[in-house]
């Protein structure tokens, strides 16, 4: 679902014109450390900030030469993940959300445009 997502992000631009497409990086857990998709961020020219899992390192160095160079990523862009993922956690608060009760996948794109409104004035 990786690219589908990448698809969809249209960010708009303050003084007007095209929306940007692009994002300068994706930062993502060790779930997200597959070789397809590291090679589609490479292909739009977005940087990877996903770090490699152990047993995916253990291949690698197995393989010795073959196996590649060591993944790099940056350690303290990585750190700043935390505040997307606590950001989920308060939205999974709310079971409706967290639960998805909703058939309908608009009603439930507005539940979650709601939730995250109200969260962003709660703070």
């Amino acid at each position: 679902m990786l690219g589908p997502l990448l698809a969809a992000i249209r960010v708009p631009r303050p003084g007007g014109g095209r929306p940007r497409t692009r994002p300068v990086a994706v930062l993502a857990d060790k779930a997200y450390s597959a070789r397809g998709h590291r090679a589609e961020l490479r292909r739009r020219g977005i940087t990877a900030v996903i770090p490699e899992p152990a047993d995916q390192a253990g291949h690698r160095r197995r393989r010795g030469s073959a196996g590649g160079r060591p993944i790099g990523y940056d350690r303290t862009a990585y750190r700043r993940r935390n505040v997307i993922e606590r950001a989920f956690n308060q939205l999974k608060a709310w079971r409706g959300l967290a639960t998805r009760y909703d058939k309908h996948a608009t009603v439930f794109h507005g539940a979650v445009v709601f939730a995250s409104i109200l969260l962003w004035l709660r703070d």
